[in-house]
Parts: C-alpha cells; sequence; structure tokens
C-alpha cells in the first residue's frame, strides 16, 4: 500500500533545485544488515503485511557506480562520481556488460533469500540515455542484440531480470518507464507518471498498481498554506485523497483489461524528512483516506463518496492515532513544531 523512500545517506535541508551544496545535507550514515531485514520482514508479516524490495536499475544507480567505478560507462566516464548529497536524476547509469549482470544477479539472490515476497521491483525508472548514446561498448551491445536504439537497449536489460526472476518463481515490477522499449512479457507496471501508463499496460494484459504522482504522493504538500514544511509538489488534501480511484474511467467499460489492475499504492519519498515525526506528519491523516479507497467498495465515481461522513468517522481515526503518538496533520494546518520557517520548497501548481 504505502512505499517509504529512504533517505540513508543525508536529508536535504530544502528542495534540492535551491540547494546544491554539502553543506545544506545532514548526514545521518548507518545501513541495514541482514539480519535487521529478516526482522523487518518478520515483523510485517506477523501483520499482514509483505514486503517488496527495491533494487533500481539500471538508473539511480549512481552511489553504487560510486562504490563499484567498473558498473559505470567506463568508456565514457573516466572518474566514477561520488555519492549524491542531494536528491534528484543523475546521468550516471549502469553500463551494460555481462559482469554487471552477473553482479546484480547475485545482489538479487541476496535479496530472494531475505524478501519471500512474490514480487521484486527493480525500477526502471528516470535512466537517462546520454551515457549509453556516447558508450561505444553500449552502441555495441545494441548492434549485437539487433536493437533499435537505447530505449530498447533499457528494455533488454528489464527483459534479462524478468526472466531471470521467472525462473525462480518471482515476478518483476518497475515503474511505467519500463513500458519503453517494450515491456517484459511477465512483467508488471507500477504508474506513477499519471495512469497512461498503468492504461497501455493493462490493455496490453499486464498487472498494474495504479499510484500517480499527482494523487497519492504523499510526500507533496497537503494544503497551500503558508506554514506548510518545505512544500513541494502538488497540494493534495485529504478529501483530495479520498476521491481518488484506481481504476480509471478508460477501463470501466473494457473487463479484460480492468482486471489487470491489482490495486493502488502511496508512496511518500522522505529525501527531505529527517525524522519519523516529520513522515507522520505528511502520511497521517491522509494515509487513513487511502486505506477506506484502497480497501473499501466506495463509488466509482469520486464525487459520489460520502467526505462528510468519513470525516465523521476521521474523529475515530485520530484518538487512535494519538494514542500511537502519531504526530499528524492537524485539519487546519501545521503546529509551531511541525514548521520549518524559512525552509525552501518547491510547490508545484495543482
Amino acid at each position: 500500500l504505502i512505499a517509504l523512500g529512504l533517505a540513508l545517506i543525508t536529508t536535504t535541508v530544502g528542495h534540492h533545485v535551491w540547494l546544491r551544496r554539502s553543506d545544506h545535507a545532514r548526514p545521518h550514515g548507518g545501513y541495514y544488515t541482514q539480519d535487521d531485514l529478516r526482522e523487518i520482514v518478520a515483523y510485517a508479516a506477523a501483520r499482514h503485511i509483505t514486503v517488496v524490495p527495491e533494487i533500481d536499475i539500471p538508473g539511480h544507480s549512481r552511489a553504487a557506480i560510486a562504490a563499484y567505478p567498473e558498473l559505470g560507462n567506463v568508456d565514457v566516464v573516466s572518474n566514477p562520481p561520488t555519492p549524491f548529497t542531494d536528491w534528484g536524476i543523475s546521468p550516471d547509469v549502469l553500463n551494460v556488460e555481462d559482469a554487471t549482470l552477473r553482479f546484480y544477479e547475485h545482489v538479487l539472490e541476496e535479496v530472494l533469500e531475505l524478501f519471500p515476497s512474490a514480487f521484486v521491483h527493480i525500477g526502471g525508472d528516470e535512466c537517462p540515455k546520454g551515457q549509453w548514446r556516447a558508450s561505444a561498448r553500449a552502441q555495441e551491445r545494441i548492434r549485437r542484440e539487433g536493437l533499435a536504439d537505447e530505449d530498447e537497449l533499457q528494455s533488454w536489460f528489464i527483459r534479462h531480470f524478468d526472466r531471470w526472476l521467472a525462473e525462480r518463481g518471482r515476478r518483476l515490477i518497475g515503474w511505467d518507464e519500463i513500458l519503453e522499449g517494450g515491456l517484459a512479457p511477465g512483467a508488471a507496471v507500477a504508474s506513477w507518471r499519471g495512469y497512461e501508463g498503468g492504461i497501455a499496460a493493462a490493455r496490453a494484459g499486464h498487472d498494474v498498481v495504479m499510484c500517480p504522482e499527482q494523487h497519492v504522493y504523499l510526500d507533496h504538500r497537503e494544503s497551500e498554506h503558508p506554514d506548510e514544511p518545505i512544500p513541494v509538489g502538488i497540494a493534495r488534501t485529504l478529501e483530495d485523497v479520498y476521491r481518488f480511484e484506481p481504476l480509471p474511467p478508460e477501463l470501466r467499460a473494457e473487463p479484460d483489461a480492468a482486471r489487470h489492475v491489482l490495486g493502488t499504492q502511496a508512496q511518500v519519498w522522505t529525501e527531505f524528512m529527517d525524522s519519523v515525526r516529520s513522515v507522520d506528519y505528511h502520511v497521517f491523516p491522509r494515509l487513513c483516506a487511502f486505506a477506506e479507497v484502497a480497501w473499501s467498495a466506495l463509488p466509482l465515481d469520486p464525487a459520489a463518496r460520502d467526505f462528510a461522513d468519513f470525516s465523521t468517522r476521521m474523529a475515530t481515526h485520530l484518538t487512535r492515532l494519538d494514542a500511537l503518538g502519531v504526530e499528524y496533520r492537524p485539519a487546519d494546518g501545521p503546529l509551531p513544531w511541525q514548521r520549518r520557517p524559512g525552509v525552501r520548497g518547491r510547490p508545484r501548481p495543482s
């Protein structure tokens, strides 16, 4: 239901568009041991929750390339990159050598041992193709495999791991960019850039999780209130989330395609959230509305939903959150200690 983006290295003190110096990043450090992960998986399983791991390839791999430079496009970039101290899209992507495929097979072997989930997420999002265009070795791979272009090269890369996972009884899921260049036969799609990728995938017979940024990214600010802490993205209120519908109108008259919509997912990316308290503020109480959307038989027409009734029932939700010590966002705006005055975000028009 919810994807949590963990910023284990640094938290940016504001949005990265305004802050590009390392002194604006608060370091954290730390890592998960295998025993830590086993404990998390067991804790979740006892509560009927399946943890789906994500190993993002071939983009979003800058830290891996910094640690293992041979994974990068060494015929294009002579010096390995340093890990990001902010967030965004890096031009550094994995090369397409056999040795890199083997490296990530070994990574995934450890992942499969630790996570029993049927699905394994391989990302596939935000993969710039510039280094592949400039790389003679990548271009040779394109020619050798009979591919049309760099988009098909990414599809070739993803298809390799689709087959590899299928041989081990698992299923690949990736963000909707994996549609570019042709989708691996057994792959499922998490449609984050709107509904369009999910609609196309479902019509092509692929399973889909609907998670459009414009509706269910809970790191996006909850209102246009001037005191929202580090406001980013599109304002999405509690009512907006309650009126989100995972099954788009385009698929309601197409039962064969509609059955491929497995469900929905909300995201919260934590690059600028430096504590559990901050995550609580962004996630709750909107996650209560999202849970009802995901698990209840609400009218498919969002306008027909009784938000007034839900608002009355929210009093019970809030009592429970208070008892659990969850520092949610109050309905009338952030409390003084929840504000971050003077720290710029990057809000977008709603």
